[in-house]
């Protein structure tokens, strides 16, 4: 055995090692994240992770290394037939079939893929314009699958049939204007068919124009920090009122200005209660870092940045209530996300979202207490009598 062949062998034996080792610490791993888990710590699992993405690393490695020795040997066993003078395996046809089965390997996948991963796929749209955006995002989806399964067998195909062979020349083709126009025409106008249908899709989302009267939409502010989600709602005048950034304090989270009358009775909440069937306007706004409003369920998604307003106007259609029936799943909640990576304590920043009927919502609001609460009453009046003593004070100055 020659010096390089031992030190080969000796590195697999290591390498095959390393992934027991990292094979035995996986496990041990997960035993430790299933005790620490009910203990709540994080640290454990994080390092479970990383064992994880290292043992399939090395098991990656692995297999290359298992393909390249199984080549080697091919190639031996090929030198040994034409030192006997006989006929050598046709590499042509090896690769031919290595394409073939790689096809064949490929296809397994994409099945796979779509049979597991594809269960995980979000239910139904529960909004009026999420129905039209699964229609985009289907239709965008089976066209580039049907292009993609038919290029990659054509393409592999190709390879397997028109494989080197002594009873036939390659023919070359170096230009050919119909073939050019064909794989230029027709992507262009499936492209443009699929981009105007996207705009007038967006446009007819993002409309801005509003009813009046009882058709109106709710304002509701949702604001961002880090790192949680403050909700706010108009109280009886149906009405928000004006903020003020240099006013946000340890009470007055959001900044009131109180000036504004139409803020008195504006209303505080821990949960987003949407009434089915109306139409909602998010007022989404961020105090330090860019945040962003996602709500999978009804295919909401909107930044939130610091010092520039943004809104999503959107009719909820199905309440939790239906949708847990139609999911066979009683603790069924939608959910109000970020879906920006803000800082350290992300994964915090997450709302329940109900949909209830409008008697229900009318019922739950009368139960929301105001913004204005007494600990904020008292600040307020503190900051009146420092004003008033300061403007009295003034004025003696003034008289002196």
């Amino acid at each position: 055995m020659g010096f390089k062949t031992l030190i080969k062998n000796k590195f697999l034996t290591a390498l095959f090692s390393m992934l027991m080792l990292s094979g035995t610490e996986l496990v041990m791993a997960q035993d430790a994240n299933s005790t620490n888990t009910a203990t709540g710590d994080q640290s454990a699992q994080q390092a479970g992770m990383w064992t994880s993405v290292s043992y399939y690393v090395l098991l990656f490695v692995v297999v290359c290394f298992a393909v390249a020795v199984v080549g080697k040997i091919l190639r031996v066993y090929d030198l040994t037939l034409q030192m006997q003078r006989k006929k050598g395996i046709n590499w042509n046809n090896a690769m031919a079939v290595a394409f073939l089965l790689f096809l064949i390997l490929g296809l397994a996948g994409v099945y796979y893929s779509f049979s597991v991963q594809g269960s995980m796929i979000l239910p139904e749209a529960a909004s009026q314009h999420g129905k039209t955006m699964d229609t985009m995002f289907w239709t965008t989806f089976g066209i580039t699958v049907v292009v993609f399964i038919a290029t990659q067998i054509l393409l592999f195909g190709f390879v397997f049939y028109y494989r080197n062979s002594d009873k036939r020349k390659g023919y070359y083709l170096p230009h050919n204007n119909t073939i050019e126009k064909a794989w230029t025409i027709a992507p262009a106008i499936v492209l443009t068919v699929l981009v105007v249908f996207g705009f007038f899709s967006w446009r007819k989302i993002t409309n801005t124009v509003d009813a009046k009267g009882e058709t109106a939409s709710i304002n509701i502010d949702v604001t961002g920090h880090q790192f949680a989600w403050e909700i706010r709602y108009p109280g009886r005048d149906g009405k928000l009122g004006a903020k003020n950034y240099k006013l946000i304090s340890g009470t007055n989270v959001l900044g009131l200005d109180f000036k504004d009358r139409n803020g008195l009775d504006d209303l505080h909440a821990d949960t987003l209660v949407l009434p089915v069937n109306k139409s909602v306007r998010l007022n989404i706004l961020a105090q330090d870092v860019i945040h962003s409003v996602y709500m999978p369920n009804f295919r909401v998604q909107m930044n939130a940045v610091p010092g520039l307003p943004t809104f999503f106007k959107f009719t909820p259609t199905i309440t939790t209530a239906e949708m847990r029936s139609r999911l066979d799943q009683p603790d069924f909640e939608y959910h109000l996300y970020c879906n920006k990576i803000c800082g350290g304590s992300h994964y915090n920043m997450q709302k329940i979202v109900k949909v209830v009927t409008q008697a229900e919502y009318y019922d739950w609001l009368a139960h929301q207490k105001p913004y204005l609460n007494d600990q904020l009453k008292k600040e307020l009046k503190m900051a009146d009598a420092t004003e008033q003593k300061g403007g009295e004070n003034k004025r003696l100055a003034l008289n002196n």
